[in-house]
Protein backbone atom coordinates (compact mmCIF):
# COMPACT_ATOMS: atom_id res chain seq x y z
CA UNK A 1 0.00 0.00 0.00
CA UNK A 2 1.36 3.37 -1.03
CA UNK A 3 1.83 5.63 1.96
CA UNK A 4 3.24 9.13 2.29
CA UNK A 5 4.00 10.79 5.60
CA UNK A 6 4.81 14.48 5.93
CA UNK A 7 6.81 15.92 8.80
CA UNK A 8 8.68 19.07 9.74
CA UNK A 9 5.81 21.51 10.14
CA UNK A 10 5.47 23.84 13.08
CA UNK A 11 5.29 27.42 14.25
CA UNK A 12 7.88 29.83 12.88
CA UNK A 13 8.29 33.59 12.90
CA UNK A 14 8.06 35.61 9.69
CA UNK A 15 11.35 35.45 7.85
CA UNK A 16 12.16 32.08 9.33
CA UNK A 17 12.74 28.71 7.69
CA UNK A 18 11.37 25.20 7.86
CA UNK A 19 12.16 22.01 6.00
CA UNK A 20 9.32 19.64 5.30
CA UNK A 21 9.91 15.98 4.57
CA UNK A 22 7.72 13.55 2.67
CA UNK A 23 8.66 9.95 3.39
CA UNK A 24 7.30 7.12 1.29
CA UNK A 25 6.64 3.55 2.26
CA UNK A 26 5.20 0.64 0.36
CA UNK A 27 6.54 1.82 -2.98
CA UNK A 28 9.69 3.08 -4.65
CA UNK A 29 9.56 6.85 -4.67
CA UNK A 30 12.01 7.04 -7.58
CA UNK A 31 9.24 6.00 -9.98
CA UNK A 32 6.95 8.90 -9.07
CA UNK A 33 6.69 12.62 -9.47
CA UNK A 34 6.04 14.27 -6.10
CA UNK A 35 4.06 17.41 -5.63
CA UNK A 36 3.68 19.68 -2.64
CA UNK A 37 0.33 21.32 -2.09
CA UNK A 38 -1.04 23.53 0.63
CA UNK A 39 -4.45 24.52 1.88
CA UNK A 40 -5.20 27.47 4.10
CA UNK A 41 -8.50 27.74 5.99
CA UNK A 42 -11.29 28.76 3.67
CA UNK A 43 -9.11 28.52 0.58
CA UNK A 44 -8.74 25.99 -2.19
CA UNK A 45 -5.81 23.60 -2.21
CA UNK A 46 -2.87 25.14 -4.07
CA UNK A 47 -0.11 23.30 -5.89
CA UNK A 48 3.17 24.95 -4.95
CA UNK A 49 5.94 22.72 -6.24
CA UNK A 50 6.67 19.49 -8.03
CA UNK A 51 9.73 17.39 -8.78
CA UNK A 52 9.98 14.74 -11.49
CA UNK A 53 11.03 11.16 -10.69
CA UNK A 54 14.72 11.65 -11.38
CA UNK A 55 14.92 15.05 -9.73
CA UNK A 56 16.12 16.68 -12.94
CA UNK A 57 13.09 18.94 -13.29
CA UNK A 58 11.23 21.06 -10.78
CA UNK A 59 8.56 23.72 -10.87
CA UNK A 60 7.18 26.26 -8.44
CA UNK A 61 4.14 28.44 -8.03
CA UNK A 62 4.84 32.14 -8.36
CA UNK A 63 3.84 32.60 -4.73
CA UNK A 64 6.85 30.56 -3.50
CA UNK A 65 9.38 30.91 -6.31
CA UNK A 66 12.75 32.02 -5.03
CA UNK A 67 11.89 31.14 -1.44
CA UNK A 68 11.07 27.41 -1.54
CA UNK A 69 13.25 24.61 -2.89
CA UNK A 70 12.08 21.08 -3.60
CA UNK A 71 14.55 18.20 -3.66
CA UNK A 72 14.56 14.45 -3.37
CA UNK A 73 16.76 11.66 -2.09
CA UNK A 74 15.54 8.54 -3.79
CA UNK A 75 17.94 6.39 -1.78
CA UNK A 76 16.10 7.52 1.34
CA UNK A 77 12.70 7.41 -0.36
CA UNK A 78 12.13 10.99 0.74
CA UNK A 79 11.29 14.34 -0.83
CA UNK A 80 12.00 17.63 0.89
CA UNK A 81 10.62 21.14 0.72
CA UNK A 82 12.98 23.77 2.07
CA UNK A 83 11.01 26.89 2.91
CA UNK A 84 12.88 30.14 3.53
CA UNK A 85 11.77 33.72 4.09
CA UNK A 86 8.42 32.50 5.36
CA UNK A 87 5.48 34.88 5.39
CA UNK A 88 2.22 34.81 7.34
CA UNK A 89 0.42 34.01 4.10
CA UNK A 90 2.37 30.75 3.90
CA UNK A 91 0.33 29.49 6.85
CA UNK A 92 -1.48 26.34 5.73
CA UNK A 93 -1.60 22.59 5.95
CA UNK A 94 1.03 21.23 3.60
CA UNK A 95 0.54 17.96 1.75
CA UNK A 96 2.75 15.86 -0.46
CA UNK A 97 1.32 13.67 -3.18
CA UNK A 98 2.61 11.13 -5.69
CA UNK A 99 1.79 10.37 -9.29
CA UNK A 100 3.33 8.11 -11.91
CA UNK A 101 5.20 9.91 -14.63
CA UNK A 102 5.82 13.60 -14.96
CA UNK A 103 4.82 16.54 -12.80
CA UNK A 104 1.44 18.18 -12.80
CA UNK A 105 0.02 21.23 -11.07
CA UNK A 106 -3.48 19.71 -10.97
CA UNK A 107 -4.22 17.99 -7.70
CA UNK A 108 -6.54 15.44 -9.30
CA UNK A 109 -3.60 14.00 -11.24
CA UNK A 110 -2.15 12.74 -7.96
CA UNK A 111 -3.48 9.47 -6.58
CA UNK A 112 -1.61 9.10 -3.29
CA UNK A 113 -1.58 11.71 -0.56
CA UNK A 114 -0.10 12.19 2.87
CA UNK A 115 -2.07 13.32 5.88
CA UNK A 116 -0.61 16.83 5.90
CA UNK A 117 1.54 18.86 8.27
CA UNK A 118 0.60 22.25 9.70
CA UNK A 119 2.83 25.24 9.04
CA UNK A 120 2.05 28.42 10.95
CA UNK A 121 3.96 31.62 10.33
CA UNK A 122 3.29 34.15 13.04
CA UNK A 123 5.08 36.49 15.40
Amino acid sequence: QLQLVESGGGLVQPGGSLRLSCAASGFTLANYAIGWFRQAPGKVREGISCINPSGSSTNYADSVKGRFTISRDNAKNTVYLQMNSLKPEDTAVYYCAARSGRCSTWQYDFGSWGQGTQVTVSS
